[in-house]
């Protein structure tokens, strides 16, 4: 992990934005003393919601018959020949 005072790191912004982007943490100082570090931003993904969905799908009464499943069973893994 490298270290740039404030002028370098003006100076020079655009490159070590490349070099995080590459997967490199770099620490900015002043006197000296570590004050920021410049880390990729990853995008916090929000959490979802139970019911969005609510009154846009529609089900069959028969969806989860056991006529149902044995179609699907059929249709996957083919005839049983016992």
């Amino acid at each position: 992990m490298d270290t740039y005072n404030i002028h370098e790191a003006k100076t020079h912004l655009s490159k070590l934005i490349e070099r995080v982007l590459a997967g490199e943490e770099i620490v900015i100082g002043r006197s000296g003393k570590p004050v920021a570090k410049l880390v990729p931003y990853v995008e916090k993904k929000k959490p979802r919601r139970a019911g969005t969905l609510k009154g846009k799908i529609w089900l069959a009464p028969d969806w989860d018959s056991d006529e149902t499943n044995e179609e699907i069973a059929r249709l996957f893994y083919g005839e049983d020949d016992g």
